[in-house]
């Protein structure tokens, strides 16, 4: 029964709502970019929506969000470690109709560039709904005895001081926006369950507090601190989990092994715009606190397992020996991932 009822609802949550993108082709103190996506300014202002803002957002699943919020109408601010030019420029050649897309450089590792992109922000988005906390790295694949302290350190920085210092600043620009209700995002990862990350130690242990962290101002937020007068806000803030499980970046595919290209990842991982396709219609339709954005939900997963195991179905991403199944006309580095512009 349970399988009749897979394959009956498989083409209804398998097939994308629309058809997805063509499969083709140290540190910075904070800079805006001087480029921005302007064409649908004027439709996004008729409509007043609310701007987005996303850390991490020049390369992978960040940046394909950016391209969906754009194309939705949204104006969005990308943020990243590296230049953010070359990425919003991208954007505005995807969706050349988009709402406005800004850049800036920000290392949320650190407290000033945070405040700073706060800044910037409520600057060029006035009003801001979605917060995004995109931005982590995993630090390598390896013994947790052969990775070096000061990559422990930023890893840990980058993945958890960088979320509570993003969510501070983002609460703050939220409560002070009258009647304005706005969301904040915190991407969970590998060890956000519990189970064990071998050779992704920090990784799994930063993605682990997130939950605990959120949940801890889910309940902050909604009945105070105790001892403590809740203080009315001019607008309200919540905050949600985001997973957009495993996605073909640089974070997926460094230290990678054939063994692992052939699973999970040849079953379960997908491509950002795919992800970006899926979660973020989620994302604007969540309403309160506490949310749990998934991608690979439960059905998804078990869709995906009857499609390879039952059906047959091979991956449209890597073959039966664990290569990347590099597709025509598109661009990869030499870890295999597809270069999104």
């Amino acid at each position: 029964m349970l399988l009749a009822l897979l394959l009956a609802s498989h083409a209804a949550v398998m097939a994308p709502g629309r058809p997805a993108a063509a499969v083709a082709g140290a540190r910075a103190p904070l800079r805006r970019s001087a480029l921005a996506v302007r064409g649908g300014a004027a439709a996004m202002a008729a409509a007043g929506k609310p701007g987005v803002v996303i850390t991490g957002g020049a390369a992978g699943v960040g940046w394909a969000y950016a391209v969906e919020f754009s194309q939705r109408g949204y104006p969005v601010v990308i943020c990243d470690v590296k230049d953010t030019t070359a990425a919003v420029s991208a954007i505005r050649e995807r969706v050349p109709d988009g709402a406005p897309v800004y850049g800036t450089q920000c290392d949320v590792s650190d407290a000033n560039s945070v405040v700073k992109l706060g800044e910037f922000a409520k600057a060029q988005l006035g009003t801001i709904g979605y917060w995004i906390n995109n931005a982590g790295i995993n630090g390598g694949r390896r013994p947790f005895t052969e990775v070096p302290l000061s990559t422990v350190e930023a890893v840990v920085k980058v993945n958890l001081l960088g979320v509570l210092y993003c969510t501070q600043v983002a609460l703050k620009l939220m409560h002070d926006q009258p009647g304005v209700e706005g969301h904040i995002f915190n991407t969970v990862g590998s060890g956000v369950k519990g189970g064990g990350t071998p050779g992704y130690v920090t990784y799994g242990a930063t993605k682990r507090g997130l939950p605990q962290m959120t949940d801890s101002l889910v309940k902050e937020l909604s009945e105070g601190v105790q001892g403590y007068e809740k203080t009315p806000t001019r607008g309200v803030a919540n905050c949600h989990t985001l997973s957009p499980g495993m996605v073909f970046t640089d974070l997926l595919l460094n230290d990678s092994t054939k063994e692992l290209r052939k699973f999970p990842f040849g079953v379960l991982a997908a491509q950002p715009e795919e992800v970006a396709q899926d979660v973020v219609p989620k994302m604007l339709a969540v309403n309160g606190q506490g949310a749990k954005v998934e991608f690979l939900t439960t059905d998804r997963v078990l869709l995906k397992f009857v499609s390879r195991f039952l059906l047959g179905q091979k991956s449209q991403y890597i073959d039966d020996d664990g290569n990347v199944i590099k597709m025509p006309g598109a661009q990869y580095t030499e870890n295999g991932v597809r270069a999104l512009y």
